[in-house]
């Protein structure tokens, strides 16, 4: 059985991270689902999702370290063709990728004790993100 539903994600730009771990867990109760896989996709070009410690060390952590391969005052191509400003944007979400899979088994998610699902915004401007949770199991 596949299950599906959505949430909507409002994000602050570039560097902010959304816990979206409770958006899952009622996803995956509301599926009546004891074992199979979760998957979580964000949708756009510059947003993505992943699995880490939410707590504010690790978010300044992370976007220090995406700055550092891709700056957000970097030289983009993407500004010339399009005369915008997140070049930045879409190389870190595409180094990042858009969606997670997740098993979960007796109807619980699989996650460490300090491991939580997260929306990453890239983009360089607030936005509300589409988050689709879809429920593979028996």
């Amino acid at each position: 059985m596949v299950a599906t539903t959505t949430c909507d994600v409002h994000t602050r730009g570039q560097g902010d991270v959304r816990d979206v771990t409770r958006e899952v867990t009622t996803g995956l109760a509301e599926s009546r689902l004891a074992n199979g896989v979760v998957t979580v996709f964000v949708v756009g070009s510059t947003a993505g999702v992943a699995t880490l410690e939410f707590e504010p060390g690790v978010v300044v952590d992370l976007d220090r370290a995406y700055g550092t391969f891709a700056p957000r005052d970097g030289d983009y191509e993407h500004h010339r063709r399009w005369g915008d400003d997140n070049g930045s944007s879409h190389v870190r979400a595409a180094m990042q990728g858009p969606s997670l899979t997740v098993p979960f088994v007796n109807g619980s998610l699989a996650l460490g004790t300090w491991q939580q699902i997260v929306v990453i915004e890239f983009d360089t401007r607030p936005r509300t993100r589409q988050v689709i949770i879809q429920i593979v199991g028996e």
